[in-house]
């Protein structure tokens, strides 16, 4: 397949897209502890079939699947907080899981714009 178009959209499209997107999801988690990460996850869902068969196709499986690992342990954090004794656990997993969090946006935002897929 050609790399340089997808579904008759430039790749270089596609990639403006995932970049904001990127941009979309560190904002929105930045300023809403990722509770507005709905509207560019949406999109990620609307947009990966575009990208089908080349490297961004790999970005937005990232993104996604880090939103929803995110929320995983954000909601074991909140499960873990209705304990007393387990408070400072909780804690600590949801600081983890922010900076997890944070690192797989920026490492996905810089391989694209490297031209690298995601594993």
């Amino acid at each position: 397949m050609d790399h340089t178009v997808v579904n008759d959209i430039p790749l270089e499209g596609s990639k403006q897209t995932a970049r904001l997107l990127y941009i979309g999801h560190a904002a929105t988690f930045l300023f809403s502890l990722g509770l507005l990460n709905l509207i560019p996850l949406i999109i990620n869902y609307i947009k990966r079939p575009e990208t089908q068969g080349t490297f961004v196709y790999s970005h937005h499986s990232w993104m996604l699947r880090s939103f929803w690992i995110y929320i995983a342990l954000v909601i074991a954090a909140g499960i873990m907080f209705v304990t007393i004794i387990l408070i400072p656990l909780a804690w600590l997993l949801w600081v983890g899981a922010w900076i997890w969090y944070a690192y797989r946006l920026v490492k996905g935002f810089l391989d694209l714009n490297s031209n690298r897929a995601m594993e």
